[in-house]
């Protein structure tokens, strides 16, 4: 090897390690730069494992805290979803010949139900126009809407989570603008506008944090406001208004907030563009009202109060779970020990049957019978009348023939039939 190789060998060996912390450093560079990329072009996702943080005060009245313990523990049950829904109609830009619309819906990755025990489980979130929404927990049957207006009307569908919570990802929504008997120009939101869907609060509540959730569409990425200072949304931002206090919100992820008064309270959230101004398109401007009754009995207040366990309620996202108790949650009942009782001697109370007295009872004195003496009956004689002698000169002969014909014993005794 001659001098000139040598020397230059020496030179790169005796330099190695400046050159690979180089060629490392660049590396990192380079992956870094990929990793924030990608951050902003993925959902923004809550860490499920996080700790309950402070809550921190974001106006005069409220303050965001973490999600319930319970919920962080059964939210990475669903994190494998990637639901895909569809609307099978109406189709878009139908024109219908009736007010009644039967909505058919369809999911794709994700099992929807409702949990019989706790009334609670993924399903879809249903909203006509800009109306409080429907939940879908059954897409066999169609949902039926009635008496709608004539005119343009928007049906915009989400998959949520059973604490209502909406799923983010690519697909998990879609909507549909279709026509009662004619077309007209409310209700039609702009396909080349940001979109902002309103989904929670809404309704009844019984415990704190309220969870505050929406659905963006068309919103870029905030990284565009640093390449293309032309564009006006990619800053976009959102405007919550609770009971006339107002904060924003720059994160497309929901929080929960605490600081609510017993009683109705009303919640506006508007899009804002670059400048802070509300963009114009339809539902980007939506008002709720949400009535707060603390010590709800409801499944959802009772998670969220902390008085439901992970384990109890997980069958509102696994609907083949079936809660198991442990050997050591199982608590042995302990043997009872039947001791014999001594039978008490049962007296029996001497009844006494009173006396009666059998009234007495006087003799009646024998009746003598008197024998009446018998009268003799006396037959009376009868005398016989003497039979007058007819006249001599009247007396008839008897002949010999005649006396012969008379009895004999009237002849002796003429006496004895007149005794007899």
């Amino acid at each position: 090897m001659n001098t000139g190789c040598r020397k230059f060998f020496e030179l790169l060996f005796s330099n190695r390690f400046p050159i690979i912390k180089w060629v490392v450093t660049l590396v990192l560079v380079v992956n870094l730069s990929s990793c924030a990329e990608a951050a902003n072009s993925q959902e923004i996702s809550i860490n499920p494992f996080m700790k309950a943080s402070p809550a921190s005060e974001i106006s005069g009245t409220f303050s965001e805290t973490a999600p319930p313990n319970v919920i962080q523990a059964l939210r990475p049950s669903l994190e494998g979803y990637q639901p895909q829904v569809s609307i099978l109609s109406p189709q878009v830009d139908e024109i219908l010949q009736d007010n009644i619309v039967k909505v058919r819906l369809q999911v794709k990755d994700l099992p929807i139900f409702k949990d019989p025990q706790w009334q609670l489980g993924p399903h879809l979130d249903l909203i006509l126009d800009n109306q409080p929404y429907i939940a879908v927990y059954d897409v066999n049957q169609p949902v039926v809407l009635s008496d709608l207006s004539p005119g343009t009307h928007t049906l915009r569908v989400f998959a949520s989570r059973p604490w209502h919570e909406s799923f983010k990802n690519e697909g998990a929504y879609t909507q549909t603008t279709f026509h009662v008997l004619t077309k007209t120009e409310e209700n039609n939101p702009d396909s080349k506008l940001p979109l902002l869907t309103y989904s929670r609060p809404n309704g009844g509540y019984g415990a704190e944090p309220i969870m505050l959730d929406f659905y963006l569409t068309n919103a870029p990425l905030h990284s565009l406001a640093e390449t293309n200072p032309e564009d006006t949304m990619s800053n976009w931002r959102i405007r919550s208004t609770v009971n006339g206090e107002s904060f924003i919100l720059d994160r497309w992820q929901p929080i929960y907030l605490k600081g609510f008064k017993p009683g109705k309270t009303w919640v506006k959230l508007e899009f804002l563009d670059n400048q802070g101004q509300p963009v114009k398109n339809a539902f980007n401007t939506s008002i709720r009202l949400i009535n707060y009754q603390p010590n709800g009995q409801d499944t959802l207040s009772k998670i969220v109060r902390g008085e439901l366990t992970a384990d109890e309620v997980r069958g509102i996202v696994d609907p083949t779970y079936t809660a198991k108790i442990t050997a050591t949650e199982a608590t042995p009942t302990p043997a009872t020990k039947a001791e014999k009782q001594p039978i008490p001697e049962v007296k029996v109370p001497e009844v006494k049957v009173p006396e009666v007295k059998v009234p007495e009872v006087t003799p009646t004195p024998a009746t003598k019978v008197e024998k009446q003496p018998v009268p003799e009956v006396k037959i009376p004689e009868v005398k016989s009348t003497p039979v007058a002698s007819p006249p001599v000169a009247a007396e008839a002969k008897v002949t010999e023939t005649e006396e012969s014909n008379l009895p004999s014993e009237t002849m002796e005794n003429p006496k004895s039939q007149f005794q007899e």
